[in-house]
């Protein structure tokens, strides 16, 4: 094993240890929080459609319930490891926190590649997860949505498995669920408007107009299209996208110096988030290396895919221009490189606030499910737009009186609200 690779886990750990040490929490309490409460690890048997079985390696892990019932994604991806989902788990907690929700992090998924799969192979695989952790998960002890490489269609299958098991309706097991069928209006446009939201928050810091800004996105994904019509309706200029390709095993870069039409660009991509390389450059767009999108000349850049995508390495290649970078994705900043662009004055939006219009959103289709009582779009995204406005501004004071940065004073707030509720459950 190679004794540099980065290990998401390892830096989660990294960033709990410097708020613990900070917060002067006690050895128990440090412990506890320190690594997940409960981690479900398992193998589904899956059926293929030419007759075999394959098998899947599948994990769901349990941060910390202190505050509520955990919350967490779904992932299928075939690079996803079990310290990749104590990473995100954690960081769930941490995020459900700092928005005050009563909730905590969780995190799931299996190790698969869905291109790989067709849809009959996939619903097999979903509800053979289910099958496997039903007695461990559900509205009141953990609650899914769709992550990387999910969809509404994934939620359902899996609600529709857990309510075979459990001979009952229960909608508020899972959230991310298809409109029609128990999901909720505004949720698959919440965590890039979300991500907007904090950019809003923080140009208006800087006293900077939306109309005279340029960006360019990582990723082209649910969040990233979202968050990249939003910007445009802001007046923002959108120059450039990345996108992954699957045939060629690459990512590449999309640019249009004018600016990008969000709707041309949604018409040429799959479900996947993948642009169609020859259809785009038909259209006009320049075709560059994946990596180009981190090395535009632009004020506002958003990562939205995985995690450490920027690197101490990338950063000299980033322009001079860009003042803000919002972390869509999960660790997507490296720390190393993080504090190379706070000496240059970026301002970065930590991503377990920028992100948090999902978990946001999940919870309020959670409220909705358990109550099947459901609101229209507009007063969904109203809530999202005051609750999430609200939470940067006060998070914003309290870095700024404290003089440190946004990341510290999530982190602080965050691991206090968790450590003192499980003080106050009398587990340390």
């Amino acid at each position: 094993m190679n004794p540099n690779a980065y290990n998401p886990f390892e830096i989660a750990q990294e960033q709990f240890d410097h708020i613990a040490s900070v917060l002067e929490l006690n050895h128990a309490a440090r412990d506890l929080l320190r690594t997940p409460i409960r981690e479900y690890h398992f193998s589904i048997p899956v059926r293929m459609d030419d007759g075999s079985t394959n098998i899947y390696r599948a994990f769901r892990i349990q941060h910390n319930d202190a505050r509520g019932p955990c919350k967490g994604g779904m992932r299928f991806h075939p690079l996803g490891t079990v310290d990749t989902m104590r990473a995100l788990a954690m960081w769930n907690t941490w995020r459900c926190a700092v928005v005050d929700l009563p909730l905590g992090g969780s995190m799931g998924g299996a190790v698969c590649d869905l291109h790989n799969l067709s849809l009959g192979e996939q619903e097999r695989l979903c509800r053979g997860w289910v099958r496997q952790i039903a007695r461990n998960v559900g509205p009141e002890w953990d609650i899914p949505s769709p992550e990387l490489m999910t969809s509404p269609q994934h939620m359902l299958w899996m609600l529709d498995e857990y309510e075979t098991i459990h001979g009952a309706k229960s909608p508020g097991f899972i959230t991310g669920k298809p409109e029609d069928i128990g999901g909720s209006s505004g949720r698959k446009e919440s965590t890039g408007y979300g991500l907007m939201i904090a950019g809003r928050e923080a140009l208006k810091e800087l006293d900077i107009k939306p109309g005279n800004t340029k960006a360019s996105f990582q990723g082209f994904g649910n969040t990233a299209q979202h968050a990249v019509i939003l910007y445009k309706r802001m007046g923002g200029v959108v120059t450039c996208i990345s996108s992954w390709n699957q045939a060629d095993q690459t990512s590449y870069a999309f640019c249009k110096k004018p600016g990008i039409d969000p709707d041309e660009l949604l018409a040429i991509t799959n479900p996947f988030g993948e642009i169609n390389k020859v259809k785009a450059i038909e259209l006009g767009y320049e075709c560059l290396p994946g990596e180009a999108w981190v090395e535009q000349d632009v004020d506002i850049l958003v990562p939205t895919m995985l995690e450490n995508e920027i690197t101490p390495e990338k950063v000299e290649k980033v322009s001079r221009r860009v003042s803000i970078i919002i972390e869509g994705a999960d660790g997507a900043i490296n720390p190393a490189a993080e504090g190379l662009l706070t000496q240059r004055g970026v301002k970065v939006i930590p991503d377990i606030l920028a992100n948090a219009g999902a978990v946001t959103s999940s919870y309020f289709e959670q409220v909705q499910s358990n109550m099947n009582y459901y609101w229209k779009q507009d007063e969904v995204l109203g809530k999202l737009d005051v609750h999430l406005t609200s939470i940067y501004i006060d998070i914003s004071d309290f870095a700024r009186n404290r003089k440190i940065s946004l990341r510290d004073a999530v982190y602080l707030i965050a691991v206090d609200r968790v450590a003192r509720a499980c003080q106050e459950r009398g587990w340390v």
